[in-house]
């Protein structure tokens, strides 16, 4: 539902850190582009600037984009 209210409201790139959206909704349909985030903890997310306003520029109708965030090594 909310895949098809922005689509309907007019956007063209959804980013999201919901990484089960391309099992919950039928992609292949849509005209909204998803680019999703591979965390949702802000301080690795903001490391991951240009490489999220990069996958929302190459965005096209329908594509679906993961931005793998790996966590950092732990500290000791």
């Amino acid at each position: 539902m909310l895949l098809a209210e922005a689509e309907s409201a007019g956007f063209a790139v959804m980013v999201t850190a919901d990484q089960n959206i391309r099992y919950q909704q039928d992609l292949a349909k849509r005209t909204i582009a998803l680019v999703v985030l591979g965390s949702n903890i802000w301080p690795i997310v903001s490391e991951y600037a240009a490489a999220i306003l990069a996958a929302v520029d190459a965005a096209q109708a329908g594509s679906f984009e993961l931005i793998e965030m790996p966590l950092p090594p732990k500290r000791r």
